[in-house]
């Protein structure tokens, strides 16, 4: 299975796994391949410089600690920012929509804990 961590998945996987939910530890533990997004990497920066995020690791270390976690990098593509227009509005997030939007081009499992994000499709997984 591949997946896509959304940013608060993320951040538990590489803050501490005790917050990380135990549906998504084993699910994450036996993929074939985890990504994250540049998209979480930017919602981190502008949560974190508005103030509604306050994270443990500067979002320069957050870079280098998915490196080091083996979660693969996925760039933002056009494709990925044209899949938006054909979302249906169930949810306002632009960086939870990109996520939505690239899990469905690459194909990938985005994996979250936001029962909005759920309402998407069958390659949510929510945990």
């Amino acid at each position: 299975m591949r997946l896509l961590l959304d940013t608060r998945i993320l951040l538990w996987c590489l803050e501490g796994e005790e917050k990380l939910p135990d549906q998504a530890h084993t699910i994450i533990s036996s993929a074939d391949e985890v990504y994250a997004s540049a998209a979480n990497i930017w919602e981190i920066i502008i949560k974190t410089s508005t103030g509604k995020l306050k994270i443990e690791t500067d979002p320069q270390g957050m870079v280098q600690a998915i490196a080091d976690s083996g979660f693969q990098m996925l760039s933002i593509k056009p494709e990925h920012a044209l899949k938006l227009m054909h979302l249906q509005d169930f949810h306002r997030d632009p960086f939870d929509r990109i996520l939505i939007a690239q899990s469905l081009v690459e194909p990938l499992h985005l994996v979250t804990c936001d029962s909005v994000v759920a309402k998407y499709n069958g390659n949510i997984i929510k945990v």
